[in-house]
């Protein structure tokens, strides 16, 4: 297998396919994708995406087996492998309206792929799917190809923004699924796992069926915001009963069958997968006749949106029961830090209600850019003219904070752990109150400079 082509130049298969060519010098791959900006920016040293390290792998191979480009039936014709990573947004109508996963740009790409493909090709799902899409790509190539014949791969992402290119260079595991009792089906798994496996320790590489490697994805993801949204129902009890949320984080994960990881209580979630492939997981229970699992499954969400609520509502009550006219500083907007993907970030549902509350709003984050904050906040309900008269996207945390009644700390970007925190002090207006929604400041260091500050699951 010497040509790889990727449909799709976004957050999964820009990286993923930079990390393939950059191990496997001698396969060609070929990302393709609709949006000339897009792509121009992938053949530029301004990447379209900020992902630590991302920049140097691209350049590792670019010119050399890396291509970005437009021209995706070509991609297809002479590829042996192709990556479906389109993306997979939650429908916002019709039949499943905002649960079910929007696949137009997956069948989309399945009848390019069957209109132009000449032999055998090996057709891999790397978008986020719910279980079963395999089959209907399968329909859809099986119907309408001419002179190609095909194989379908589940070949799930479980990258993390901000560490994607560690991810990708040592995972955890890499999920095949196919279907290993056909001929075709076993030596198109063993063809990717041949790919992989140029880098990544054989025992990690894991073979399942396709149904079972679809709904790992929507699994693994579920119970990983399931834990966030655990710990931060945890903080609330916490803020009202003087426990300190860390503490008692320590002291759970702790305990082996448990573990430490996803248990630090924030303002909430976000990001392009958790939400969106827990509602897929919602639709798919009561697709099936399992309203009951639903609902669990629906809970998680519901305690994200609470814990955002609740942050905003600790904010209004500390600054006397109003903040209209008064001016909030918000450090960060991305989602979480080293990355400038602001996709359902809880800062956007923070500024917003803010913003309904009549605050003025400085915004200072430092990776994602004043029009995409604006664009977010439109999209998610703030009229043009209030954006006008309420938001200043700042061009340093020092400018959000100066002449502030509050400071808010919405994303863990470490460089604002390590601001001159006297000189912000300075600056606001007395009494000073800091909010740390990541709880990445020394509480007792800023009490002694004079903050009043609230972290959460802390009384």
């Amino acid at each position: 297998m010497t040509n790889i082509c990727c449909i799709g130049a976004g957050y999964v298969g820009g990286p993923t396919m930079a990390m393939i060519a950059a191990k496997c010098p001698d396969v060609r791959v070929r990302v393709v994708d609709m949006d000339p900006e897009k792509i121009a920016r992938w053949n530029s040293d301004r990447l379209p995406i900020y992902e630590p390290g991302l920049q140097e792998t691209v350049a590792e191979a670019i010119g050399r087996n890396l291509v970005f480009d437009t021209d995706i039936e070509a991609g297809i014709r002479e590829a042996d492998i192709i990556f479906v990573c389109v993306g997979t947004p939650t429908k916002t109508y019709g039949e499943g309206a905002g649960h079910a996963a929007d696949l137009r740009y997956v069948e989309a790409a399945a009848r390019t792929i069957a209109d132009v493909s000449q032999g055998p090709k090996i057709v891999v799902e790397k978008s986020t799917v719910p279980v079963r899409t395999a089959e209907a790509i399968r329909t859809i190539l099986s119907a309408n190809a001419g002179n190609g014949t095909f194989d379908i791969l589940s070949n799930p992402e479980f990258l993390a923004e901000g560490t994607a290119i560690r991810d990708l260079e040592s995972p955890d595991r890499i999920l095949i699924g196919g279907d290993p009792a056909t001929p075709g089906g076993a030596k198109a798994i063993q063809a990717l796992v041949d790919v992989y496996a140029r880098w990544v320790p054989r025992e990690r590489i894991l073979t399942t069926n396709l149904w079972s490697s679809e709904l790992s994805k929507l699994a693994a993801n579920a119970f990983l915001a399931q834990r966030i949204s655990s710990i931060n129902a945890i903080s609330a009890l916490c803020e009202k009963t003087g426990a300190d949320v860390q503490e008692v984080s320590r002291a759970v994960g702790s305990d082996s069958r448990i573990g430490s990881r996803f248990l630090e209580a924030s303002v909430g979630f976000g990001g392009s997968c958790f939400q969106k492939d827990i509602l897929n997981l919602v639709y798919l229970c009561e697709h099936f006749g399992l309203p009951d699992i639903a609902t669990y499954w629906r809970q998680v969400i519901e305690m994200n949106h609470a814990q955002r609520h609740r942050f905003v509502q600790r904010i209004v009550r500390t600054l006397f029961n109003t903040v209209a006219g008064k001016k909030i500083g918000v450090l960060g907007f991305a989602f979480k830090k080293n990355t400038d993907d602001t996709r359902e970030s809880s800062a956007i549902y923070v500024c917003r209600d803010m913003l309904l509350e009549q605050a003025q709003l400085s915004v200072y984050d430092p990776q994602v850019r004043p029009e995409q904050i604006r664009g977010e906040l439109l999209e998610a309900g703030i009229a043009p003219d209030a954006l006008d008269r309420q938001l200043i996207c700042a061009a340093s945390p020092y400018e959000a904070a100066a002449q502030a009644h509050a400071l808010a700390v919405v994303t863990e970007w470490e460089e604002f752990a390590a601001l001159d925190w006297e000189a912000v002090y300075r600056d606001m207006y007395k009494p000073a109150c800091l909010f740390d929604g990541r709880n990445i400041l020394d509480r007792e260091r800023m009490r002694a400079i004079g903050f009043e500050i609230h972290s959460v699951g802390k009384a």
